[in-house]
């Protein structure tokens, strides 16, 4: 294996104009891979956290008993349109509006936790069952009103955000998915021609090496290791600059999207995710140097 490694490196190094090319392709190809399952990644995520989050908010009545409370939290979690419920006090109310005015203490020294009504916020399974739900809790009872995540400003913006959010994510997927594809079918190309140049100029050396016993498995290898290298290194240029420019960006867009996890915070994290990014990436160049090279060689025959 060292001397196919060593015939291919020397190979390469006799025409670095079309190594160059090869290697500037492959990795324009990865880079915009790599941005894209990125953007996949962060679609996907802030699409989770919307689709997660408390959707419905209902407001209990003062004279709601702790017994009428439990029945219907239990009743609502087994309703198969609601994925969490979660109960907040009046207590845990007031902490709520103590943090959201932490830039202003005396606001939170005129208020008691009296004046802040107990609720119970629910997170849908699909927001396709908001209006159903919605109608259904306000009839009970003990719900004095129902609101619809209020920082969103409505009942229809956070239907319209999510399906924003969907679409973006479908065109991010199959739009990018399409790029890449034709990315990739670009460099397969230049692969195959690059390498089919390589053993015309070769074919003198190929025709000696027939005559004089060499397999066919010895003569095509350097070749098919020299497409493997282009890839590979094609692979590792295109993630390595796409990489840091997501590394660079990160604290901005995390500053910019808040509480919204469209990347991971913690650097391990971060890394693993493009860890992954880097082995499909590697198995994607090997699988194109490999059919490529051997596309090239199947048509010179050696005996």
């Amino acid at each position: 294996m060292s001397i196919h490694l060593k015939t291919a490196w020397g190979h390469i190094r006799r025409v670095p104009f079309q190594a160059l090319a090869a290697i500037f392709v492959l990795s324009i190809t990865f880079f915009v891979i790599t941005v894209i399952s990125v953007l996949t990644y962060a679609s996907g995520k802030a699409l989770q956290y919307f689709e997660t989050r408390p959707q419905i908010i209902a407001f209990l009545k003062d004279e709601a008993t702790p017994e009428e409370v439990t029945s219907l939290e239990e009743s609502l979690r087994s309703d198969v349109r609601i994925s969490d419920v979660n109960y907040i006090s009046k207590e845990e109310a007031l902490e709520i509006y103590k943090k959201a005015t932490s830039d202003n203490p005396l606001l939170s020294e005129l208020v008691s936790p009296s004046i802040f009504p107990a609720s119970l916020e629910l997170s849908l399974v699909d927001l396709s069952f908001a209006e159903d739900v919605i109608n259904e809790v306000k009839k009970l009872e003990i719900v004095d009103q129902v609101g619809f995540t209020a920082s969103l400003g409505g009942e229809d913006t956070l239907t319209d955000v999510v399906n924003r959010l969907r679409t973006i994510t479908w065109y991010i997927r199959i739009g990018g998915g399409a790029f890449a594809i034709l990315l990739a079918s670009t460099s397969f190309l230049v692969l195959i021609v690059i390498i089919g140049m390589r053993m015309t100029t070769r074919r003198g050396e190929v025709e000696i090496l027939d005559l004089i016993g060499a397999t066919p498995g010895f003569i095509r290898t350097p070749i098919i290791l020299e497409a493997v290298i282009y890839s590979l290194i094609g692979v590792l240029v295109g993630w390595l600059l796409a990489f840091l420019l997501v590394l660079y960006a990160t604290p901005t867009i995390i500053s910019y999207f808040g509480e919204i996890p469209v990347l991971p915070r913690d650097t391990l994290q971060l890394f693993m995710l493009f860890g992954i990014i880097l082995g499909g990436e590697f198995l994607m160049g090997l699988i194109l140097a490999l059919s490529g090279s051997i596309l090239a060689v199947s048509r010179v025959k050696t005996r």
